[in-house]
């Protein structure tokens, strides 16, 4: 029996790329010497896309596939997939919602913790001999202060409540206030950053919610506040960001995301009031096993006729 044939954007884990690998014939665009005459090639075979959160699938991209019926994408994050497109075209789209958010729940109060406590930088001090000079100055606490979620979704109310276990204050915002979040809700950004000592960003990304956190924002949050963001690096207006960290407009920022990664604007790396972490919040073998799994039940369920799992589109 003629195997599926699927365009692939990214590689994915080893344990993946081998069970694909029996299932489909799989066309690894990022490893073709010529991308575009590999697509040329293969174009009226392809019948679906796997494609990674980050690197998405532009309307350029799924058009030069006239068979395309599914884009199935690796990560909860669909904003570099061109959902329009799709959706004129009956292409269906896939994410991996749900597995993941335990682990970017977790991640996000690790790092609130790392920023207000400076762990990356104790861990410093105590390895170059600071410590035998004197001791680190003193921090601020986490257990008991207010923390603003922005974005109240799946991972948000996760947050909430590991946030809880600290005996923190939970409030939030979303594009709309939740019938059955009891927590205290603000209609904007900047009400929230006023409120909190700790502002935590994990909105979906996109041109709704691009530089959500600005200027505004972070003058809001104030030099005390703390900005911790597991979103998107868009979320985040970096220029703001960056002079509010550099002025003390802010106490710190604990960030998994970023503009232009990996290569990120490189005054980040001179700053000592910022955590820094590689866009890793799902970065455990259970969550990215458990993603790819996924991906590739999405895969087989419409290629056997059957209803998809999680689709979004």
């Amino acid at each position: 029996m003629t195997k599926p044939e699927i365009a692939m954007v990214g590689a994915y884990p080893a344990w993946d790329m081998e069970a694909i690998d029996a299932a489909y014939t799989a066309h690894r665009l990022w490893e073709a010497p010529d991308r575009d005459v590999l697509i040329d090639s293969i174009a009226i075979n392809v019948r679906a896309i796997a494609t990674r959160g980050e690197l998405g699938a532009s309307a350029e991209l799924m058009r030069r596939f006239p068979k395309l019926e599914l884009v199935s994408c690796y990560g909860v994050g669909t904003d570099a997939i061109d959902l329009s497109y799709a959706r004129a075209h009956g292409i269906k789209v896939t994410n991996t919602p749900d597995v993941l958010t335990d682990d970017v729940a977790d991640l996000a109060i690790a790092l609130m913790l790392a920023t207000a406590r400076q762990i990356p930088q104790a861990d410093r001090f105590v390895r170059d001999g600071s410590w035998a000079k004197g001791g680190m100055p003193l921090l601020t606490r986490v257990c008991g202060k207010k923390v603003g979620i922005a974005g109240m979704g799946r991972i948000g109310q996760a947050i909430a409540r590991r946030a809880g276990g600290f005996d923190c204050e939970i409030a939030y915002t979303s594009r709309s206030k939740k019938a059955d979040i009891a927590h205290r809700y603000f209609d904007s950004a900047a009400g929230l950053a006023d409120w909190a000592d700790f502002l935590i960003v994990i909105v979906s990304g996109g041109e709704g919610t691009k530089d959500l956190i600005d200027a505004k924002v972070l003058s809001a949050l104030g030099p005390d506040g703390i900005l911790i963001n597991v979103s998107r690096g868009t979320t985040v207006d970096e220029t703001a960001l960056l002079e509010a960290l550099e002025k003390g407009q802010i106490r710190g920022a604990g960030l998994d995301v970023f503009r232009n990664e990996p290569t990120i604007d490189p005054r980040f790396a001179t700053l000592q009031n910022v955590v820094l972490h590689p866009h890793h919040g799902s970065g455990t073998v259970e969550t990215r096993q458990a993603m790819g799994r996924l991906v590739r039940d999405n895969l087989a369920a419409h290629f056997a006729g059957a209803d998809l799992l999680t689709p979004v589109a």
